[in-house]
């Protein structure tokens, strides 16, 4: 391969490619490949069993991708994939993201300990100019910059000159050396500030934001950030709910509402003067009095056939990738899971999770082909009173151990950016260790009464958005508990007395939408996804609004005022009370996945997680409703169309480009699992298939699925220049290692 570079080290794309760190040629000048004869047609044709299956089920070699025997590559000290390795891998990935996070306050001193897993040296260290210039000075004008607060004290540059002369480095080559953020050349050479009058009109009313940022939204004011820090900034809503919640929503919800005759012991059928036993909890009940908003009067949530969804992704899931999937067709995003103590402590690297991107928040676009047109005439998807124009695309996902801190922080949300929120999601689901062993993530599954509090909670102080909840089968792989917990969010906790009947309940806690994961948290990402259990809870669910539909006009209807979202059947004018959406999340990997598990399960959307990752354009896929064979040409404009969200969220600076290249390295990790569809024998691909050694079609084409990081480094290069021009080390010693070992086996390492 031929390699022209620049005066910088960069690399012209389109001239040549930087030498692959493992070159084919080497691998099989020896070798010996057999070509398997059968017909094209033969190997496409995809006709499926009443499972969804192919009729080349059988001959595919479990947990390996069925590559085309004459792009394999056959090398004797290779070995062969394993099934479980593509799924050890995730589970390191997202854990590593967690280690230093907590979501007890106070919990991080001890949080020190002797790291697992292979990369034990593993350190990320952004790299970032000597002085960096002080943001009055980058978002202002020259001559007329604003106001340092910090004055003389300001450890940050404010002479632009000096530091354009002695402390930025050079310019990159790339981009035709256009700056991706003002579409303009840099200052060092034209020896001005560039004014874009629609890019200088969005930082006028930003000078009470702290690191202002251009086109993106869900930026707290640096006022509101120093409160949290300092404990105060207030919750009044909060500090009324909870004292209210501690003495009137019992641990046990058989205690609750107990008739005045079984509470007082007798003392209802005495002449005693003394009061009755529950006169204190009356007087609590009156303390709380101001009226939230209920389910039923919040912000309507949509969901249908027409609106794929991205999942919340640990790490991957940030703004520039949400971006790009945005730009594909994805129609709603999610923020990475935030945790609710660093949240509330005011934390930037916390809040900077729920940044957004300002087409997130304008309102969703929705597919449209006859795929999706027959799924819709089929299935209950049309909210009452939904509003098209006041709903957007982008919710927030948080994560919780206690009642009171998902309480505070989702009022604090509602309050701080109550425009830049579609939905509030409890993470129920996460198997991360070190949030499970703190009873979050999926130690919820497990407490059904904290949870439930929790998202009662969370509705009494959201204002008009909507809660819902993301959650796994279980907690134990073979005992499913999802069920019987989606019953008791949609119909309430049954009081199981002798005076009640079956059908008495407590009010259902008013979550909006729920979504299930079909793995258990001991499953983590092993095995495939359990669609048949998903499928059943979502029949679960129907038969769920059924009943409750029968209890009408009865003593035992359930007030409607605590019901989320009524819907429209589109088969009749009848509504159903009761409409909690219900989606499925796991193992999608194409639009045949996509559209098979809409029609085989009675469920309202289907969630895209690591799908997504590893090909951004599924949702191309699912919007054509038919493959894309992207040429290794189109992924790289993917990868550049990243790289320019990157820098335009995180800055084109010696640290914006840092931070940029280390997520794109953590987004080239997922990426290089794609095998392009017209190198597989049978189709439809599977997630956790990991391929053999292979040649691609082309030489950048086998760049990109080269599973070294060190070809991943020489990929960034190809848009961030050289890694010691800007973050002065050299490519071998740079500070970024793959988080798990086998995510970039290295044939130099093998032997």
């Amino acid at each position: 391969m031929t390699t022209n570079e620049g005066a910088n080290g960069s690399t012209d794309i389109a001239k040549g490619y930087p030498k692959l760190q493992h070159e084919p040629s080497s691998l099989v000048s020896d070798a010996t490949i057999e070509i398997k004869t059968e017909s094209p047609t033969a190997k496409r044709k995809l006709e499926t069993n009443g499972n969804g299956h192919t009729e080349h089920q059988d001959k595919r070699r479990k947990g390996t991708a069925p590559v085309k025997a004459e792009f394999i590559i056959h090398n004797e000290t290779f070995e062969a994939p394993e099934a479980h390795r593509e799924n050890g891998d995730d589970d390191a990935a997202e854990a590593f993201h967690h280690k230093d996070r907590s979501t007890n306050e106070g919990d991080n001193r001890n949080q020190r300990k002797k790291q697992g897993g292979q990369n034990k040296n593993r350190s990320i260290k952004a790299a970032a100019d000597e002085v960096g210039l002080c943001a009055t000075r980058s978002h202002a004008p020259e001559f007329s910059p604003r106001e340092c607060p910090f004055g003389q004290k300001c450890k940050f540059e404010h002479d632009l000159r000096r530091y354009l002369k002695d402390v930025k480095k050079d310019d990159l080559e790339t981009f035709d050396g256009v700056c991706p953020v003002w579409k303009a050349r840099d200052g060092r050479k034209e020896l001005i500030l560039v004014e874009v009058p629609e890019l200088v009109a969005k930082l006028q009313d930003t000078s009470n934001v702290e690191d202002a940022e251009i086109e993106t939204v869900n930026i707290i004011d640096t006022q509101s950030r120093q409160m949290l820090n300092r404990k105060k900034l207030r919750t009044p809503k909060s500090d009324k709910y909870i004292p209210w919640m501690d003495g009137n929503l019992s641990r046990d919800p058989a205690q609750q509402k107990m008739p005045k005759k079984q509470a007082s012991n007798g003392r209802a059928n005495s002449s005693s003067p003394e009061p009755d036993a529950d006169s204190d909890q009356q007087d609590r009940r009156s303390a709380y009095v101001e009226q939230p908003l209920l389910p039923s009067e919040k912000r309507r949530l949509y969901y249908g056939p027409d609106t794929p969804v991205l999942a919340p992704l640990t790490t991957q899931g940030n703004l520039p990738f949400r971006r790009l999937c945005t730009t594909l067709g994805a129609t709603f995003t999610f923020s990475e899971m935030a945790m609710s103590m660093p949240l509330l402590s005011g934390q930037r690297s916390e809040w900077a999770l729920l940044k957004a991107h300002e087409s997130e928040i304008q309102p969703p676009n929705f597919i449209s082909n006859d795929a999706v047109s027959a799924l819709k005439s089929s299935k209950r998807n049309i909210v009452y009173d939904y509003s098209h124009s006041t709903d957007t695309k982008f919710g927030a996902q948080i994560s919780s151990n206690k009642p009171w801190l998902a309480i505070k922080t989702t009022e604090v949300l509602a309050a701080l950016i109550p425009n830049g929120l579609r939905v509030i999601d409890m993470n129920c689901g996460c198997p991360i260790d070190l949030v499970y062993k703190e009873g979050a993530g999926s130690a919820l599954m497990d407490s059904p009464n904290k949870l439930d509090k929790m998202l009662r909670g969370m509705n009494a102080v959201s204002g008009a958005i909507p809660v819902s909840c993301k959650i796994r089968m279980g907690t134990k792989t073979g005992y499913p508990t999802a069920q019987k917990l989606v019953e008791r969010l949609v119909l309430g906790a049954k009081r199981n007395n002798h005076w009640s009947s079956d059908d008495e309940r407590d009010a259902p806690c008013g979550v909006a939408a729920i979504t299930l994961h079909g793995r258990s948290r001991q499953q983590r990402y092993t095995r495939e996804a359990d669609w048949e259990y998903i499928s059943e809870t979502a029949s679960l669910i129907e038969s769920l609004n059924n009943r409750a539909n029968a209890l009408s006009d009865t003593i035992h209807e359930p007030d409607a005022r605590d019901l989320a979202q009524p819907l429209i059947s589109a088969q009749s004018s009848a509504t159903t009370p009761n409409g909690v959406h219900f989606l499925g999340n796991g193992d999608i990997f194409s639009h045949e996945d996509y559209y098979r598990h809409l029609e085989n399960a009675p469920i309202s959307a289907c969630m895209v997680a690591r799908g997504a990752l590893i090909k951004p354009w599924i949702f191309e896929e699912i919007h054509l409703n038919q493959y894309l064979d992207k040429s290794a040409t189109e992924r790289l404009d993917y990868i550049r169309t990243f790289v320019r969200n990157g820098l335009s969220a995180w800055g084109t600076d010696t640290h914006g480009i840092s931070t940029t290249r280390r997520f794109l390295l953590e987004y080239l990790s997922f990426t290089h699992r794609y095998v392009p569809v017209g190198l597989l024998e049978y189709l439809p691909p599977k997630i956790n298939e990991r391929p053999p050694r292979y040649r691609g079609r082309d030489e950048l084409e086998t760049l990109l699925a080269s599973d070294s990081y060190k070809d991943w480094i020489r990929i960034s290069e190809m848009f961030l220049g050289k890694v010691g021009d800007v973050e002065g080390k050299k490519g071998e010693d740079y500070g970024w290692v793959p988080k798990h070992k086998s995510h970039a086996w290295d044939g130099e390492a093998q032997g």
